[in-house]
C-alpha cells in the first residue's frame, strides 16, 4: 500500500502550465516579440519570470534583456500575439481527469492564477467556460486587489484559501499544484502542501526546496495517497 503523504481537504491549482498548456505558448509569444528587437528569449531567462505578475515579468525581461522599450510597451505587444494563440490552448495531460474527479467528489478545488481577470478569459472563453466552472472559484492574481505581494510571496495561497466557504481550512490540509519555483515557494511560504511538476526544460539547479511531491504531469498524481478519494476503476 501507499505511503499516506497527508489528509488533504482542498486542493488550489496553479493555472498556466499546470491547467492549461499555457507556458508553452508565453515562450513562443515573447520569444517572437523580443527578437524583433535583436535579443532571445530561451530558459536561462523563462524560470525568473513563472509565476509572477505580468508586469513584474515584463519588467524583468526589459532589464535583463536590455531592450528599448517599457515593460507597457512589452506587454502590448505581447497581448496581441496572446490573442491569436491563447483561446486554442489545450488543458495539460492529467488535468480534465483530476479536476472532474475531485468535483464529483465534492473536494473544494480553486485556481489561484497571477494571470489577470481579462488574460484567464482569454484563455477559456473559448474552449474551456465549462471545465472552470468546476472550480469553487478563481483568484486572478494579476487583477485582484487583495493580492499585495505576488508570488513567491504566500499572498497568491492564503487569499485564494480564505475565499472557500468556511473561510480559511488548515494551511496543511491544503494541496498546491505548480510548475514555478516562486508558485512552489509562495504555497510552502502559506504553510501548504505542494505538488511540483517542472517543466522538461527548467534546469534542475534551479528546482526549489520543500516540495512534498514531484511528478512529470497529473497523470501520474494518486489521490489516495495524500487522503483523498482514489480514482474509481
Amino acid at each position: 500500500m501507499a505511503e499516506r503523504r497527508g489528509n488533504i481537504t482542498h486542493v488550489i491549482f496553479d493555472m498556466d502550465g499546470i491547467l492549461l498548456d499555457t507556458e508553452r505558448l508565453y515562450t513562443e509569444v515573447f520569444g517572437d516579440v523580443i527578437a524583433r528587437y535583436g535579443k532571445k528569449f530561451d530558459w536561462s531567462l523563462k524560470p525568473k519570470l513563472m509565476g509572477r505578475k505580468a508586469i513584474i515579468s515584463a519588467g524583468i525581461m526589459v532589464e535583463e534583456l536590455d531592450l528599448p522599450i517599457t515593460p507597457e510597451q512589452l506587454l502590448h505587444e505581447g497581448e496581441i500575439e496572446q490573442k491569436k494563440k491563447f483561446p486554442l490552448c489545450n488543458l495539460m495531460p492529467g488535468a480534465d481527469k483530476l479536476v472532474r474527479h475531485l468535483h464529483k467528489n465534492k473536494i473544494p478545488i480553486a485556481v489561484s492564477t497571477g494571470s489577470t481577470k481579462s488574460s484567464f478569459e482569454m484563455k477559456t472563453q473559448t474552449r474551456h467556460q465549462e471545465f472552470f466552472k468546476l472550480f469553487h472559484h478563481i483568484l486572478c492574481c494579476g487583477s485582484d486587489p487583495e493580492i499585495k505581494h505576488g508570488k513567491p510571496a504566500p499572498d497568491a495561497y492564503t487569499v485564494a484559501a480564505e475565499r472557500f466557504d468556511g473561510g480559511s481550512p488548515d494551511p496543511s490540509n491544503v494541496l498546491v499544484f505548480e510548475d514555478a519555483v516562486t508558485g512552489i515557494q509562495s504555497a510552502l511560504a502559506a504553510g501548504m502542501k505542494a505538488v511540483f511538476i517542472p517543466d522538461d526544460n527548467l534546469d534542475k539547479a534551479l528546482w526549489p526546496n520543500g516540495y512534498h511531491q514531484i511528478m512529470k504531469s497529473m497523470e501520474e498524481f494518486k489521490p489516495e495517497e495524500w487522503g483523498l478519494p482514489a480514482y474509481e476503476e
